[in-house]
């Protein structure tokens, strides 16, 4: 059964007293007592704590004993504010306050697509608290090496004139490219030099991803600076790997790793 919990709220301003908008966020009974290292969900561009790894991975975390967090960003899901005014900067602080107010002790992030460049920012934000990193198709610099080196002239020029530009999507919405998203972005770039992170990293990459494709997850591993970094490949896997067998997948890994990280 899907787990059911009840949504909570963060406030924004603990960064700079920014606005008033509030971060929403669901977590296990134990997100401070239970089982190390806890686990925390960083997910897509436009998705929300809803989706079905992260439901599924409150489930398992709960019958498992093991402290478990998801959230909305700032801008998605049940969290306040524009999705058009968000950044990369602002998803990155967002994951650090769900680490700084919401846990305790050494923590394993579980970012997706967008999420793990929200969650590798977060790492090498709080060194001392990120043990390991699950990335699923992840996306660092994408909106630099994969939105932007695919736009056209025109695109671009709409970008930087306008302000916006508006992507049709496989959703029922148009996703918001904003100038600030692509200068943001721009501010934390991380595949041009070495990402020092020295804990296991786990990445599963869909072959048959058309969002991120798996040369771009290559190139991660080669400017992580860790040496425990493994990545599956999954020959028929899209980009959400949101199957069944590809969550059980994903249940694997975060248990091996789970069990490996241990203090």
């Amino acid at each position: 059964m899907t787990n059911a919990c009840t949504v909570k709220y963060l406030s924004a301003p603990a960064y700079g007293g920014l606005d008033d908008n509030k971060i929403a966020y669901c977590k296990s009974a134990d997100s401070k007592t239970g089982r190390e290292p806890g686990l925390i969900w960083c997910g897509g561009l436009k998705s929300d704590m809803e989706g079905s790894k992260a439901t599924a991975l409150h489930d398992w975390a709960d019958a498992q004993g093991r402290s478990y967090i998801r959230f909305d960003y700032f801008g998605h899901g049940k969290s306040t504010g524009r999705f058009r005014d968000g950044t990369i900067s602002r998803w990155a602080r967002d994951t650090v306050q769900i680490i700084d107010e919401l846990s305790a002790g050494p923590q394993i992030l579980i970012g997706s697509s967008m999420g793990a460049w929200a969650a590798l920012l977060a790492a090498l934000a709080r060194p001392e608290r990120i043990k390991a990193l699950v990335l699923i198709a992840p996306a660092p610099d994408f909106t630099q090496k994969l939105m932007w080196a695919g736009f056209s002239d025109a695109i671009r020029n709409t970008i930087m004139e306008e302000g916006i530009y508006y992507e049709p999507s496989g959703y029922d919405e148009l996703y918001e490219i904003s100038r600030d998203l692509i200068l943001d972005g721009r501010e934390n770039l991380l595949l041009d030099d070495p990402i020092e992170f020295t804990g296991p990293v786990r990445i599963l990459q869909g072959m048959q991803d058309t969002s991120v494709p798996y040369a771009h997850a290559q190139k991660l591993i080669d400017v992580l600076t860790s040496d425990d970094v493994e990545m599956t490949l999954v020959k028929d896997g899209d980009h959400s790997l949101s199957r069944a067998h590809d969550i059980e997948r994903l249940l694997r890994v975060i248990s091996d790793l789970g069990s490996s990280t241990r203090p």
